[in-house]
C-alpha cells in the first residue's frame, strides 16, 4: 500500500463528496479508489467513511484523519513548491469560492488574465452567494465582502467596496429627489434582502451623525442583478455595489441619489480554511488581485464607456462622498 497515495484519495473522496468523482477527477478507476480506502481503513482499524445509497459521511474517526491529514499534505506540498520545476510554475487546480455578481462581473476577467500567467494551472470557480464550508467543498480561498464571523479561518485584505444609491432619470422626472434620508420614505425603494437589515438604510452626512431610514417598495431580491435591473427600468431607488451600478451610471441609465451623504462600503477580502497552511498557487492569486483593487477599482473594471446624461433628465446637481466599511455582504 502507498499511504499517502490512499490518503491523497481519501482526501478527494471527502471534499468531492463522491467515490465516482474522485476516479474521474484523479484518472484511476473506481474500483482503486475503493481499494485505497478499505486499505487505509484497514492499517488504521477503523472506519472512516459511511457510505449508503444516499452518499458518503465521515465517520468521527474519519473527521479527526481528514483534519490531520489535509495539513499533512500541505506540507508536502510547500515542500515540493520549494524545490524543482514547481519553484517556477505554478501546477494543478486552485478551488476558488466568491458570490454570484463579483464572480461574474470582476473575478471572472481577472482570473482569464492570471490563467494567461499561469498556464500549467487549473481554475475551478464556485459562484454562490451563500457562505460554502471552505474544508467540506475542498475550496483553496474564497473571496468575501463584509465582517468576517469565524475567527478559526485565515484572511488577507484586498481592498475596499463601496456602495451608492441610485435611480433612473425616468424615475425622478415624475417626483421630486430625495435631499436627505427622510425623504426616502416618501419614494419607492429596492431592497437588498441579503444585507443585515436590509430595509433599514443607512447614511451618514460630511458631518453629524449617521442617520437610519426605514425604506419600502414593491421589490426585495437577493440578486444584485436584479435589483439593478429594477432600477433601470424606474421601478424606484437601489443601493449598490460601486462595481455593480458602474456601467449604468456611465451609460446614463441610472444617476446618483443623496450625493451629500454616504452608504457604509464593504472590506474585501481573501479567506482561507486555514491560517497556517495556505497553498502557494492561492497566495499567488493573492497577489495577483491586490493591485487590481487599488482606488476607483470599480470604474477601471468597468466595460461601459462613459455616456453623457442628457441634462434635462439629469437630477439636481451635487457633490459625491464615498462611504465606510459597513455593510455586510452575502
Amino acid at each position: 500500500m502507498n499511504h499517502l497515495s490512499c490518503i491523497r484519495i481519501f482526501k478527494r473522496v471527502v471534499e468531492l463528496g463522491s467515490f465516482s468523482k474522485a476516479s474521474d477527477e484523479l484518472s484511476i478507476s473506481q474500483s482503486s479508489v475503493t481499494k485505497s480506502i478499505t486499505q487505509l481503513e484497514q492499517h488504521l482499524g477503523t472506519r472512516l467513511l459511511n457510505r449508503n445509497t444516499r452518499g458518503i459521511s465521515l465517520t468521527e474517526d474519519g473527521l479527526t484523519y481528514y483534519e490531520r491529514c489535509t495539513n499533512i499534505i500541505a506540507e508536502i506540498d510547500d515542500a515540493d513548491a520549494a524545490v524543482g520545476q514547481r519553484s517556477k510554475t505554478l501546477v494543478g487546480t486552485l478551488r476558488i469560492s466568491t458570490s454570484v455578481a463579483f464572480g461574474r462581473r470582476i473575478l471572472a476577467p481577472l482570473l482569464m488574465d492570471f490563467m494567461r500567467q499561469q498556464p500549467h494551472l487549473k481554475i475551478d470557480l464556485t459562484c454562490e452567494d451563500s457562505y460554502l464550508d471552505l474544508v467540506t467543498h475542498g475550496i483553496d480561498v474564497a473571496l468575501r465582502m463584509g465582517r468576517l464571523t469565524d475567527s478559526s479561518m485565515g484572511c488577507r485584505y484586498i481592498g475596499h467596496n463601496p456602495w451608492v444609491m441610485v435611480a433612473s432619470p425616468r424615475y425622478l422626472a415624475g417626483r421630486p429627489a430625495p435631499q436627505n434620508p427622510a425623504d426616502l420614505k416618501a419614494h419607492d425603494c429596492i431592497v437588498y434582502s441579503s444585507v443585515q437589515g436590509d430595509a433599514v438604510w443607512q447614511l451618514r452626512p460630511r458631518t453629524g451623525d449617521p442617520q437610519s431610514v426605514v425604506v419600502d417598495g414593491p421589490l426585495r431580491s437577493n440578486n444584485l442583478s436584479t435589483l439593478l435591473s429594477a432600477a433601470r427600468s424606474g421601478m424606484g431607488i437601489a443601493i449598490l455595489p460601486r462595481y455593480v451600478a458602474s456601467a449604468s451610471l456611465a451609460a446614463g441609465e441610472v444617476v446618483t441619489v443623496l450625493e451629500d451623504f454616504s452608504l457604509p462600503g464593504q472590506e474585501l477580502h481573501a479567506v482561507f480554511p486555514s491560517p497556517k497552511q495556505v497553498p502557494r498557487k492561492a497566495l499567488a492569486l493573492i497577489d495577483f488581485l491586490i493591485p487590481q483593487f487599488k482606488a476607483d477599482w470599480w470604474e477601471r473594471r468597468s466595460p461601459a464607456k462613459a455616456v453623457e446624461t442628457p441634462k434635462h433628465k439629469r437630477p439636481p446637481k451635487t457633490r459625491q462622498s464615498r462611504g465606510k466599511p459597513g455593510i455586510q455582504a452575502p
